[in-house]
């Protein structure tokens, strides 16, 4: 029960959602502006993405490629992105987990995080 039976300040929870709306399109910017690695074939294969997960990158050493086996470096450049992509995950969870939590983890309904 909220002392006094009156209701929670409207205005002190609109400031809180404004903020926590700030602190999540900050760290979405941070995110997408961070370049994370991933690779694979022991570095045969080298994919650079955002913390969002937008491909930048791909660097493949010329011992990756034959000409008979397309097969296998297509694999390694699908590996590659595969582990940058995991390692952006991981970035996110890092910058954009705390503010979830700070959210109750559901949102706010009619608010857009």
């Amino acid at each position: 029960m909220i002392p006094g039976g009156g209701q929670p300040n409207m205005q002190q929870l609109l400031q809180q959602a404004q903020k926590m709306q700030q602190d999540l399109a900050r760290a979405q910017e941070e995110l997408a502006n961070t370049e994370v690695d991933g690779q694979a074939g022991g570095g045969l294969v080298k994919a650079t993405v955002t913390g969002a997960g937008e491909l930048r990158g791909l660097v493949i050493d010329p011992k990756a490629v034959d000409p008979e086996d397309t097969e296998t470096l297509a694999d390694l450049v699908v590996a590659a992105v595969q582990a940058a992509n995991e390692n952006a995950q991981a970035l996110q969870q890092q910058k954009l987990g705390p503010l979830a939590q700070g959210l109750g983890g559901g949102g706010i309904p009619g608010l857009p995080f």
